[in-house]
């Protein structure tokens, strides 16, 4: 079983403060990071090169966002570990206004690879979110069906030496949804800023924790820490940040020209884990 699982959220992004912008992948809404968030995913780089060797991650697993793949460059390629993308884990987008058509969805990895050569095209995806976009309630569902075949799915795949320890780099509202999933607790508060670092730690079978078990498995040993960061913690983001109107997420519009893609895949690959 893995040991341990690090959640970083990707670094400072330069959309928030450049509303002229190009991205590399030339998909709407994936910006890359300003030189400040190249300077935070350096930053998390250093910090994993300064903790002892059986500490330091074996295999990263990224969103298949821009800024997500350059915050996990520096450390890929210091350790010489793979980047496996995961769609899993990709962004949240609230439900997407009636018309408007579709979210954006990045390419495949075979693209994504041509950006980051530290990118393994092995790994399939085992889950991909609906570009219609989900509820806060939906988002928890897809991460904890992703959390509940991502373990067992690593076992069979991965050899030991890469999935002992694991760093998944990933959006906010994410990140809040992976650590209340492998905690296994719904209600736990966090605000999470750019490059901001989650510890969990395998739970043992003394605390009652079946060997199996994935949901609820793991303890926090740190939660959304920037003390690794010279800026420390920035931009910070909760769900209780979310615009809400009559009670429910504001919808947000599609990309214009998507009203006629077709919204797949979605959801679990039950091909790439029959034999579980």
């Amino acid at each position: 079983m893995t040991e341990k699982i690090y959640i970083a959220r990707h670094g400072f992004r330069l959309n928030w403060i450049n509303s002229v912008w190009t991205s590399p992948t030339g998909l709407p809404r994936d910006p890359p990071l300003t030189a400040y968030g190249e300077t935070q995913a350096e930053e998390l780089c250093q910090f994993f090169l300064s903790v002892p060797e059986e500490e330091r991650p074996t295999a990263i697993f990224s969103s298949p966002y821009y800024r997500c793949l350059q915050t996990s460059k520096p450390l890929a390629q210091a350790l010489g570990i793979p980047i496996y993308v995961e769609h899993g884990i990709a962004e949240w987008y609230s439900p997407v206004a009636p018309g408007t058509g579709l979210h954006p969805r990045p390419g495949p990895t075979e693209s994504l690879k041509t950006h980051f050569p530290e990118v393994d095209p092995t790994w399939n995806s085992l889950y991909y979110p609906t570009r219609k976009g989900e509820s806060v309630d939906e988002l928890h569902q897809r991460i904890d069906t992703f959390t509940s075949v991502f373990i067992p799915t690593i076992v069979k795949r991965l050899p030991f030496e890469h999935r002992r320890r694991l760093l998944l780099v990933t959006h906010a509202a994410t990140t809040i949804a992976l650590v209340r999933s492998f905690v296994g607790d719904r209600d736990l508060h966090m605000k999470v800023g750019c490059c901001s670092l989650t510890k969990l730690q395998r739970r043992s079978d003394e605390e009652g924790v079946t060997e199996k078990q994935v949901l609820g498995g793991w303890k926090p040993l740190a939660l959304v820490s920037g003390e690794h960061l010279s800026g420390g913690s920035s931009r910070e983001w909760g769900f209780e940040d979310i615009e809400v109107e009559k009670g429910r997420v504001v919808e947000d519009p599609g990309v214009p020209g998507s009203e006629c893609e077709e919204d797949a895949p979605v959801g679990l690959q039950n091909h790439l884990i029959s034999n579980l």
